[in-house]
């Protein structure tokens, strides 16, 4: 694309006009004079041959063609600026988008990230948290973490590793409980999956009423065991994304019994070619994990 000379001094004058609605104020952040702005702006006027601010006695009102510039030149100045930003050392600092279900982000890969900045320093991680359904085209994400049995169509997928799901309550709960069978007395917090605690009971040996219908349904682990440590019922989770809570007695596990769902992947879109930061991290999560 053949571009045509374009008036920077100009454009940014304006934009910082447009932005304070004043000539003055733009000249201030600018650190040139009041009639330079108000000059540039002329310019840029005279040679798009329309009108972009009406001068008022305290200020500019900006018209339509004016609104109608704007936002493209806040765009290209701020793209601009996060460019230049991303330079450091002689090196440009790569940015990796990043999509984790919401448990495995609190639980295990932020106590680990720092190992990764420190080994990577110029990839910027841009971390969001989701409750195991994401679009990753259109959230625009370089990785996903997900749940599941690494089958979603269009994705390449590389297992972490599996987090058995396992009864997790109050210490006092825990106490009043003897066997597995004393579950079905309790309020029992379940998941948008129906099966986990069926699969649970089955895995302790213990014939359950199926399907379970009592007690609150989460979209999301952390949420479920937030209700549990406020005394909400019984919690089906992975003890290892939890390992925090139950290791200063926040939270129990009254027993020994995992039902395995699915696993934890590093999954991305196959239209996706690699970067080199997505190379980085998905070697670095493997290792780690």
């Amino acid at each position: 694309m053949v571009r045509p000379h374009l008036p920077l001094n100009a454009l940014r004058a304006f934009e910082a006009s447009a932005r304070h609605l004043s000539f003055t104020r733009a000249a201030i952040e600018l650190c040139v004079t009041q009639a330079a702005v108000s000059h540039q702006v002329k310019v840029l006027e005279q040679r798009l041959n329309v009108t972009l601010f009406k001068r008022l006695p305290r200020g500019l009102m900006i018209t339509p063609e004016g609104e109608a510039l704007l936002p493209v030149l806040r765009d290209s100045f701020d793209r601009m600026a996060d460019m230049l930003e991303r330079f450091e050392g002689g090196r440009v600092r790569e940015i990796l988008t990043v999509g984790a279900v919401g448990t495995f982000a609190v639980g295990w890969l932020l106590p680990r990230l720092p190992r990764f900045q420190q080994a990577h320093p110029f990839v910027d991680v841009r971390l969001s948290t989701n409750n195991n359904r994401v679009d990753m085209a259109a959230e625009g994400l370089d990785y996903a973490i997900r749940f599941g049995d690494g089958a979603w169509h269009g994705t390449d997928a590389a297992h972490l590793f599996e987090a058995p799901l396992s009864a997790l309550c109050l210490p006092e709960i825990a106490a009043r409980l003897r066997e597995p069978a004393d579950l079905l007395k309790e309020t029992l917090l379940r998941s948008y999956r129906t099966d986990e605690w069926s699969s649970w009971f089955a895995a302790a040996g213990v014939a359950a009423p199926a399907p379970l219908v009592r007690g609150i349904v989460f979209d999301s682990s952390l949420a479920m065991m937030e209700a549990a440590q406020q005394g909400a019922g019984v919690a089906l989770a992975p003890p290892l994304m939890f390992a925090r809570l139950l290791s200063i007695g926040g939270i129990a596990q009254p027993f020994d019994v995992h039902a395995s769902m699915g696993s934890y992947w590093l999954t991305r879109l196959k239209s996706r070619p690699p970067t080199p930061a997505m190379t980085a991290f998905r070697d670095w999560l493997t290792s780690e994990a």
